[in-house]
């Protein structure tokens, strides 16, 4: 009965993706975004029951995979959609079908990087470097930076009349190039408690801290971008 428990909430995790995609394509860009904060919250304890359980097994490893790309790519890339539609309609809930042609690209290009994630997901699962860092933007950073980064927009519209689709559409083009490469981006994990060698930990949780207590749900999606530059940073350097 125990193994099945962290099986159980791997597909909470999908639930989750599944239900937020509906909601994102449906209009509910705030909804699908905090669906995408509880498919992550689920993400962490699938892993965690199954080292506490000892129940580990190759089954559940796909399953978490197949999750992961509903949640945290397919999701986003709904949101993504929806927000371009906006941009290029000004509206959040019009028909897909009243589109013409330019319009209903844009529409469909950001599905780009349900693509891209289902990619990383299948090269990074038959790849065993991955024992101290990451290689490449995981996909539950990226659907947890657009989750975080939509709410903001959606809580602050008359901040963003700025932004084009063409913004977004590159922006997404850069995070599919993060999801697939190989540059290491440094584990979040603290092995000692001494400051030296965890530098760049100690740095991105107190600017994380201050962040989200200035821009709320924002400061999580800046918090990642800073991760994204520390990594590339630090790997330049070294």
């Amino acid at each position: 009965m125990k193994k099945n428990i962290p099986n159980t909430i791997t597909l909470l995790n999908m639930l989750c993706g599944v239900i937020a995609t509906v909601c994102a394509v449906s209009g509910l860009v705030k909804e699908a975004a905090f669906l995408i904060f509880a498919g992550a919250i689920f993400d962490y304890f699938d892993g965690f029951f199954a080292r506490l359980l000892h129940v580990s097994s190759p089954i559940g490893k796909e399953l978490d995979s197949f999750a992961d790309v509903v949640s945290f790519a397919i999701a986003p890339a709904a949101i993504y959609s929806t927000y371009v539609k906006y941009l290029v309609t000004g509206d959040w809930y019009i028909n897909i079908y009243y589109l013409n042609g330019t319009c209903l690209l844009f529409v469909i290009m950001p599905f780009v990087l349900a693509l891209f994630g289902a990619l990383r997901l299948a090269k990074f699962n038959l790849d065993d470097r991955q024992t101290e860092n990451f290689l490449g933007l995981t996909t539950t950073a990226t659907g947890l930076f657009t989750a975080s980064l939509m709410i903001y927009i959606v809580d602050h519209l008359s901040a963003f009349k700025w932004v084009h689709p063409w913004m977004i559409l590159m922006m997404i083009f850069i995070f599919c190039v993060l999801l697939v490469s190989e540059v290491p981006m440094f584990s979040l994990k603290i092995k000692h408690l001494t400051f030296k060698g965890n530098e760049l930990r100690v740095a991105l949780v107190l600017i994380g801290l201050v962040s989200i207590l200035f821009l709320g749900w924002g400061g999580i999606a800046l918090t990642i971008l800073l991760y994204v530059i520390f990594s590339l940073v630090n790997y330049v350097i070294n």
